[in-house]
């Protein structure tokens, strides 16, 4: 980092600033605590938008997998070289589906990626209740293109992780000593309205989503 950037985030860090006053905003802030309705909301939202949501305990994950794998024909499937479920997806995956590692440059293997896999899986960050939001904090173990190219994203979710809404979560994981260099907030499958101004789903990017939420908690 360049001695200029230092010196400007600095004098960021060392601003006071004060939150701008809002009256009457037409979109209140939702700030409901309660775990058992922020998970419904949660999922509510999520189906609203086209995923597909099951809620299940963590000791379920392989097998549910298994059985989302075959119920959809999911042949070749890419995944993280880590993350907090990397194991269990292996397991999950091994005698059901080709796993295929995203451990290459992009630019090595691009066209099977976007021509020739059925399903990326990754975990996910958190949530927020709010928005019906997954929330994805890419790396080198899950990059962000996993839930970005293929034609089925299949999202994993810790309750815990689940948060109010985006200023809480903010807040309470401390961002502000570490920010993301890179952050996906997904709310459905993928959709666009540019033509004709008609929201359409599955246009580019994944037409499915796929969420699992473990619920041990």
């Amino acid at each position: 980092m360049t001695t200029a950037r230092n010196a400007i985030l600095n004098r960021l860090r060392q601003a006071e600033v004060q939150p701008l006053p809002v009256n009457d905003p037409d979109y209140p802030v939702w700030d409901e605590t309660d775990q058992d309705t922020m998970l419904a909301r949660l999922v509510d939202l999520l189906q609203q938008n086209h995923a597909e949501v099951y809620t299940l305990r963590h000791a379920e994950l392989i097998t549910t997998l298994q059985a989302q794998i075959n119920k959809r024909g999911l042949k070749r499937i890419t995944t993280g070289t880590g993350g907090d479920f990397h194991s269990e997806i292996t397991q999950a995956l091994a005698g059901h589906a080709e796993q295929l590692l995203f451990d290459t440059p992009l630019e090595q293997w691009k066209d099977e990626l976007f021509n020739q896999v059925d399903a990326g899986i990754t975990g996910c960050h958190g949530a927020i209740a709010a928005t019906g939001t997954l929330v994805l904090w890419p790396n080198v173990a899950e990059p962000r293109t996993l839930s970005l190219v293929p034609p089925c994203h299949i999202a994993i979710l810790k309750a815990s992780t689940l948060h109010t809404n985006l200023p809480a979560m903010m807040k309470e994981q401390g961002w502000a000593n570490g920010m993301p260099t890179n952050l996906l907030l997904i709310s459905g499958p993928s959709k666009t309205a540019d033509i004709q101004q008609t929201l359409a789903y599955g246009a580019h990017g994944p037409r499915q989503l796929l969420v699992l939420i473990l619920e041990d908690i």
